[in-house]
């Protein structure tokens, strides 16, 4: 039976001529679990909201979508669930009891039977620990499950899920997937999901639908669309496993997981062993330097950051990992200034924070992206929000256009100058606030999760782009859940637990030591090539290259 049926569909957004969505159609059998894939703004998230009709998007829309056999505007709203990217977003009610019953009061069910799948479904999902908190106090992974949650409690035949891992760590994202895939299998629900993270979603997938530019470009099993795709700029963006066997151009089937790896390497590769030789940080001048740093939100509650020493170097790029809730977003705000530690000493550039005054860390000091990029956008476009912060930081106007080209057509941003910034895809809205920020030339960059809603392609390109900013002298420091981008790019890790940095290595030392938060690739290596984390390191062993 087709739970959705999708024919010549197309969108356009308001005031833009070029189409969101052109001519889609395809069909999703009751039951599947369909993964979207595709570079940023390629349609994915426009395509799940038409599919939902309480939350479509406003703008032209031609062609049928048949959900369970009837049209669209024809369910009812509990009969397609929809799990948003960002878990605070969905988030309605103070508590997580009056959460899960919230969705239940507005279809008009009696008491007892609010009652019954709130503490049913409370069960299922592991809540009851946490049932009576406020849903002010839970780990971003705790909020993407009670999302899921509260959708699952109305008892939908699909859902729809965009990006709900992408600001969740590791262990969190994991977790979710399984119980994603659990809902899949035991429930019989349809799930079509979008995600930029495949090493776990592709290899659980039915089925794959490649989008680029509004287009359908592959609709296929996951190992029939590895080999459909290799040769495509989406490729980037598959399994580790799967990117290293088609480096190593074997004519074995395509593995797909880790475990597929590791075999693959078992069999076609046994008795290859080799190092990678992990480099020497150099001593430098200090850029960021805390000492016995103390921080709490409020006197009666218990410290966020505590006793926390470490330092990063001028001109080096630092990663700092850790679980949801830890506390990476609250160091970066100590940081910038936004939130004053009670006790110990924060310098910046050899200063203590208290001695910039007024605007001074803000001007060509230091710049934030923070979690949420929307926070940053304050016109009607994005050339306006441009010009804007051009403006605000003091710059003149007339030297605007030749220093923000540059910026635009490294970050691939001309044809969005247009629009509106609330109307672009989370890794649009994310390159439009990079280019904001680093149009102020600052000595400092802080990035809260700058991979959210990215796709490979631009995750490659925005490492070259952090390295090119390195070799001019700025400091980069990121907090990301993103370990592959981690390894990828940068100098140093750290892991933040317990109010501290518990340990901060160079990349390769730091992941090839770690069991939960390292690569992939670092997986399928373990034991056999020492130090590999990243796919490349283990293509040059295998292929009987030094890699340094």
């Amino acid at each position: 039976m087709e739970a959705v049926k999708v024919e010549n569909l197309s969108f356009a957004y308001p005031d833009n001529t070029k189409k969101a969505l052109d001519d889609v159609s395809f069909c999703i059998d009751s039951g599947s679990f369909t993964l979207l894939m595709g570079e940023s703004g390629s349609g994915k998230t426009t395509l799940l909201k038409l599919l939902k009709k309480e939350i479509a998007p406003i703008g032209e829309t031609k062609g049928v979508i048949t959900i369970s056999g009837k049209k669209s505007d024809e369910i009812s709203f509990n009969s397609v669930g929809y799990v948003a990217q960002s878990p605070e977003t969905q988030i309605i009610t103070d508590k997580v009891w009056h959460e899960l019953a919230f969705g239940l009061e507005s279809m008009g069910l009696s008491n007892d039977e609010i009652r019954l799948r709130v503490g049913e479904t409370a069960s299922y999902f592991g809540i009851g620990a946490w049932y009576h908190r406020d849903t002010d106090t839970l780990s971003g992974g705790q909020k993407q499950l009670l999302n899921l949650a509260s959708v699952m409690v109305m008892r939908p035949d699909i859902l729809l899920l965009d990006e709900p891992t992408s600001q969740l760590d590791p262990i969190s994202a994991s977790d979710f997937l399984a119980t994603l895939k659990k809902i899949n299998c035991e429930l019989g629900i349809t799930v079509i999901i979008s995600e930029h993270r495949l090493e776990e979603v592709f290899p659980a997938a039915d089925r794959v639908i490649v989008l680029k530019k509004g287009k359908i470009i592959t609709d296929d099993t996951p190992r029939r669309v590895c080999v459909l795709i290799k040769d495509r700029p989406e490729f980037e963006g598959l399994p580790s496993a799967v990117r290293i066997w088609k480096s190593l151009k074997s004519d074995a089937d395509c593995p797909l997981s880790v475990k597929e790896g590791r075999d693959f390497l078992d069999s076609y590769y046994p008795n290859i062993k080799g190092k990678i030789d992990v480099p020497l940080i150099e001593d430098g001048e200090k850029a960021i330097e805390f000492r016995d740093v103390f921080y709490r939100y409020d006197r009666n509650l218990p410290d966020v950051i505590s006793g926390m020493n470490f330092y990063v170097r001028k001109g080096e790029i630092f990663e700092i990992l850790g679980e949801n809730g830890c506390g990476k977003s609250t160091l970066l705000k100590v940081i910038s200034g936004l939130c004053t530690p009670y006790s110990g000493s924060c310098t910046i550039l050899g200063r203590k924070i208290k001695e910039y005054k007024g605007n001074s860390l803000y001007g060509e000091t230091l710049a934030m992206l923070p979690q949420d990029p929307t926070v940053l956008f304050l016109k009607n476009t994005v050339k306006e929000d441009l010009q804007s912060g051009w403006t605000l930081s003091g710059k003149k106007e007339s030297d605007f256009q030749k220093n923000a080209d540059k910026w635009i057509d490294l970050f691939g941003i001309e044809p969005l100058l247009s629009r509106h910034p609330y109307d672009l895809s989370g890794g649009e809205q994310q390159k439009c606030a990079l280019v904001k920020l680093l149009l102020r030339e600052p000595k400092i960059l802080l990035l809260d999760e700058p991979t959210k809603g990215l796709d490979a392609s631009f995750k490659n390109s925005l490492k070259q782009i952090l390295h090119t900013l390195k070799e001019k002298g700025i400091t980069i420091i990121a907090v990301t859940h993103d370990v592959e981008f981690a390894a990828d790019s940068a100098d140093r890790c750290g892991l933040l637990f317990d109010g501290k940095i518990i340990a901060s290595y160079q990349t390769n030392r730091f992941f090839s030591n770690n069991t939960y938060y390292t690569t992939a690739a670092s997986r399928i290596a373990r034991g056999r090539f020492e130090n590999a984390v990243r796919c490349d390191e283990i293509i040059s062993i295998c292929k009987g290259n030094d890699t340094k």
